[in-house]
């Protein structure tokens, strides 16, 4: 067990420095005190394991809006086991002046908290003027934009409509006119194919003529052979 003596220096009395030491202490399980001192300091005596003192020389350290550490004289030595709880100690008298600070203190909080409230309520008040004139500018702007891009779209689609309407009519006459070429087509195909299936009769025809005198001449050699 080991004992930890340290001088606190900075702005470290009457703004609740003493209060978070002993609240660390206790939390660590070690035992002392925490005084003010007539200088302005404040004196730190704590007993424990050495490690927790440690940690507790590092968490008393402390630099925020109020407390602000300037520095730490530390000094370690034995302990003495006389001491059985961590205490803040106050001097005679010390309540009273701490109190009529506190009142003072908390007349100033007050002032301060409504002087901020009338500041955020007008601060709000011309934030929502501001909010609903923005708005308003919004929605004409927004309303004169949809009439504006609706006048766009009809002109578009009406113009789609009418290039629509003469490519129908365009492909329509195109159309009819593939048509007409198609029917001259096949007009033609046909005439063509009656032309052939003509020819080849009167083809067949003289085939046939041939062949039936050449049948009628060699029957007529075998008869004069004696073969028939």
């Amino acid at each position: 067990m080991k004992r930890l003596t340290a001088l606190v220096s900075g702005n470290v009395q009457k703004v609740g420095y003493r209060a978070r030491v002993a609240q660390t202490a206790n939390a660590l399980g070690l035992k002392g005190f925490v005084e003010n001192l007539a200088d302005g300091k404040v004196r730190i005596i704590a007993e424990g394991e050495e490690e927790r003192l440690r940690w507790f020389e590092e968490a008393i350290n402390i630099k925020n809006t109020l407390i602000q550490v300037s520095s730490i004289e530390r000094t370690y030595s034995d302990a003495t086991g006389e001491l059985s709880r961590f205490y803040k100690a106050v001097d005679a008298g010390e309540t009273d002046s701490r109190l009529d600070q506190g009142i003072e203190l908390l007349k100033e909080i007050i002032i301060t908290i409504s002087e901020g409230n009338r500041d955020l309520h007008s601060a709000i008040s011309e934030g929502n003027h501001d909010l609903g004139g923005t708005i308003k500018e919004g929605n004409r702007d927004l309303r004169s934009a949809i009439s504006e891009g609706n006048r766009n779209l009809c002109d578009a689609i009406n113009e789609m409509n009418h290039d629509l309407g003469n490519a129908i009519s365009e492909g329509n006459r195109d159309l009819g006119g593939k048509m007409d070429t198609m029917i001259e087509t096949q007009r033609d195909t046909l005439n063509e194919v009656r032309d052939a299936r003509r020819d080849l009769r009167d083809y067949m025809d003289q085939r046939f003529e041939k062949i039936e005198i050449e049948l009628s001449e060699m029957k007529a050699i075998l008869k004069s052979k004696g073969l028939i």
